[in-house]
C-alpha cells in the first residue's frame, strides 16, 4: 500500500518538487564514524560507548593504527558512507586525543581530552531515551573569535543528529551543552524534565522545565585546526597548550630538584661536622 501511495504521489510532482525531495534526503545522510587507535584504556573505551549510545547516526569501526598514514581514516569513512570522523588517538596508555574531521576535504580539529567521567562512573539520576535527538546549547563565547565559530559549526554537524537519521527518534528529551571556560570546551549532557519533582505530574505551562545531568563529562582542549582532513595547512594553533609530556617532565624535574636539595643539605651538614669537630672530653675514660 505504501508503494502504491508513493507511486501515485510521484506522478503529480513536478521537477522542482522532486529536486527538493532529493536534496532533503541528501541532507539526512550526515553520519559520523567512530574510530579508536590501539592502546586505549577502559575509560576511553567507555567514553566511546557513551557517545555511540547518545549519537544514533554514528558507525563504529574496529581499532586502527593510523599514526603514519592518516588518509586511511578518510578511506574508511568513504567505505562506511560517513562524512564526519571521530578518531580517538591514545598515547602511552594514559593520554587521549580526539580528532574531529570533515571527510574527505576538511577541516579537522585536534583536541586533548581531559577530565573524563563516563555515565557508569557518575551514576547521575538523569535519563533519556536511546536514539532521541539532542538539543545543542552553545556558550555566547563561541561567537567571539573566528576559530571558535568554526568549532561551533563542526560541533553542530557532528553532535547534531539530523532529522530522519537511522535509529533516531523524532523528538528531543536531552540537551548537549558546550561551554568555553579557561579556553577549553566543557561538554555536559542534561535531561529535559517536564514533570514536577514533588508530585511527579506535569508542570504548568508557565513553569520552566528543569535539567538533570545524565553524563558523560569531558573537557576538550583545542590544539590545532587544520584546513584539510587530518592534515594540511594550519588555520589555528593554541599558544597556551602544554603537552602532557611537558607537564609530566616538569613534575619529575620538580621532584628531582627536591631530592637534589636534600642531598646538598646532607653534604653541607657533613662538611660542617668535619670543620667543627667536638672537643675531647677529659672525663671520658674515668670509669674504665
Amino acid at each position: 500500500m505504501a508503494t502504491l501511495y508513493k507511486t501515485a504521489t510521484s506522478e503529480f510532482m513536478d521537477v522542482e518538487d522532486i529536486r527538493e525531495e532529493n536534496e532533503r534526503q541528501q541532507k539526512i545522510k550526515n553520519r559520523v564514524l567512530l574510530v579508536a587507535s590501539r592502546g586505549v584504556t577502559f575509560r576511553h573505551r567507555h567514553l566511546m560507548n557513551d557517545l555511540e549510545a547518545l549519537l544514533p547516526h554514528t558507525k563504529k569501526e574496529a581499532k586502527v593504527e593510523a599514526k603514519q598514514d592518516m588518509d586511511l581514516l578518510n578511506e574508511l569513512a568513504e567505505i562506511q558512507g560517513c562524512n564526519n570522523v571521530f578518531y580517538f588517538e591514545a598515547r602511552k596508555h594514559q593520554d587521549l586525543f580526539l580528532w574531529i574531521s570533515r571527510a574527505p576535504s576538511g577541516p579537522s580539529v585536534k583536541f586533548h581530552v581531559q577530565n573524563i567521567h563516563t555515565m557508569d562512573e557518575l551514576k547521575m539520576t538523569g535519563n533519556c531515551l536511546k536514539g532521541s535527538r539532542p538539543l545543542l546549547s552553545f556558550d555566547a563565547n563561541f561567537d567571539s573569535e573566528p576559530h571558535l565559530q568554526l568549532l561551533k559549526e563542526m560541533f553542530t554537524q557532528t553532535f547534531g543528529v539530523p532529522k530522519g537519521a537511522r535509529k533516531s527518534k523524532p523528538f528531543f528529551d536531552h540537551v548537549f551543552t558546550f561551554s568555553i571556560v579557561d579556553e577549553r570546551v566543557w561538554f555536559r549532557n542534561f535531561q529535559i524534565v517536564e514533570k514536577d519533582p514533588e508530585t511527579g505530574g506535569s508542570i504548568k505551562k508557565t513553569d520552566k522545565p528543569t535539567l538533570v545531568e545524565i553524563g558523560p563529562r569531558f573537557v576538550l582542549c583545542p590544539i590545532r585546526i587544520f584546513e584539510g582532513s587530518f592534515g594540511g595547512p594550519t588555520l589555528y594553533e593554541n599558544p597556551r597548550y602544554i603537552s602532557p609530556n611537558s607537564v609530566r617532565a616538569a613534575m619529575k624535574a620538580q621532584k628531582s630538584a627536591k631530592y637534589a636539595n636534600r642531598v646538598a643539605d646532607t653534604q653541607d651538614r657533613e662538611i660542617r661536622a668535619e670543620a667543627n669537630p667536638l672537643p675531647v672530653d677529659p672525663l671520658k675514660d674515668v670509669f674504665e
